[in-house]
């Protein structure tokens, strides 16, 4: 029997580490996610209020993207991750205790500062230490980490909200304790400058966001990573439930396996894809992933069955693979390895995405229908599709040794 491959290879060890980093801050967080909305209702607010506590979280965090982009570059990725992950921590602990509304709702919003700071430095040292020809491989095995963490987690925290509204709270603390002294010990000094070296990023001086938005490749990534968020984490997560029951007459379990087959379909792709774009070119994969979203918004107007809905929920798992590690291989390239405050901006596209998409797209089913919904979404990944073609490929060899020049 042959075996398994490897999915690090040849990576920098770095890339294990925060792999790892990942998936236990995205299971501590699917753990606690099913508890938020219950815990924050035991204290006798509306549904509204109950929303906010979440919403909250998603709010600080896109609003202290610029600010994580400038302390990385002051003090260091590992610095900023591990004071990250500290806070959301520490947070978490805190909010399990709390013993009123608002101090959840502050706690909350505490720890939206903290996920800033870990995930724009967590993708800034991803980069930084991955070489031209493995960004795509990095991107991938990065994000699968968070993938299996996130559909692993509402396994246990089901279970476990139903025992106690606190306890998924301590249990979230605790995976991230686990991430935290994993960054700390084997995210060596050391080690980031041998890396460093090998990626050609040692000596480069971080590229700044004025430089990096004047580039057409990172100004395509920023709105393919928008799309990605409209679509994929706001649409995907929030009409989705409310389609499959109000629009195809479906029992709520259809939407559990729509969304688990477009998470293992999304899981299956991503290693694959990395190596693509490693090996092919940014450019082609990035149009493809925008083009599965932009396919799968349409199916998901015209389905009217539910073959044809799971069809279009392993279209959308497809695309977001795909632009998942197309669109952060081409930032990489872009900054030549360095500069995290268009590192922020990247990721804000993604949040701001995810708070504007459910919105929009849940008045528009409100107003006319989930179909126009439907294709409205796939307009905005149309949109982020015609940014692809005009930017020029960012992995030719001329171009991966520092900053792409504006286009």
């Amino acid at each position: 029997m042959r075996a398994l491959r490897n999915p690090f290879g040849s990576l920098p060890p770095e890339v294990a580490v925060l792999t790892a980093v990942a998936f236990s801050v995205a299971l501590g967080f699917g753990i606690v996610a099913p508890a938020i909305p219950l815990f924050a209702k035991a204290f006798g607010v509306s549904n509204f209020a109950a929303g906010a506590v979440i919403s909250v979280f998603a709010l600080v965090r896109f609003a202290s993207a610029p600010v994580a982009g400038r302390l990385v570059n002051r003090l260091g990725e590992r610095v900023v991750l591990a004071s990250g992950i500290g806070i959301v921590g520490v947070s978490s602990l805190l909010a399990g205790l709390s013993g009123s509304y608002a101090q959840l709702i502050l706690l909350r919003g505490i720890g939206g500062f903290g996920s800033a700071l870990f995930t724009v430095s967590s993708f800034a040292l991803l980069m930084r230490v991955a070489a031209p020809g493995q960004r795509g491989r990095s991107a991938g095995t990065y994000q699968t980490g968070f993938l299996l963490g996130a559909i692993a987690g509402p396994a246990f925290g089901g279970p476990l909200t139903a025992l106690s509204l606190r306890a998924p709270f301590f249990v979230y603390a605790a995976t991230l304790l686990v991430a935290g002294a994993v960054a700390m010990v084997f995210l060596a000094r050391t080690a980031l400058r041998e890396h460093e070296v090998a990626a050609g990023t040692a000596d480069v001086a971080p590229t700044t966001l004025g430089t990096a938005i004047r580039s057409s490749a990172y100004r395509a990534a920023v709105a393919n990573n928008f799309a990605v968020g409209w679509a994929i984490f706001g649409v995907r997560s929030s009409l989705i439930p409310l389609f499959v029951v109000e629009g195809l007459r479906l029992g709520p379990s259809w939407t559990g396996a729509g969304l688990v087959l477009s998470a293992v379909v999304q899981a299956l792709v991503l290693i694959p894809a990395g190596r693509l774009v490693d090996s092919r070119g940014r450019r082609p994969f990035l149009q493809a992933g925008a083009a599965f979203s932009m396919t799968a918004g349409v199916a998901m107007a015209l389905a009217g069955s539910a073959p044809l809905f799971m069809v279009g929920m392993a279209l959308y798992g497809t695309g977001s693979a795909l632009l998942g590690v197309s669109s952060a291989a081409v930032v990489g390239d872009v900054i030549g390895g360095r500069g995290s405050t268009p590192v922020a901006a990247f990721q804000m596209a993604s949040d701001a995405g995810a708070f504007l998409g459910p919105l929009v797209a849940g008045l528009l089913a409100d107003t006319a229908s989930f179909e126009v919904a439907f294709l409205a979404t796939a307009a905005v990944s149309g949109l982020a599709f015609a940014t692809t073609l005009v930017m020029p490929e960012t992995s030719h060899p001329k171009q991966t040794s520092g900053p792409e020049q504006p286009a």
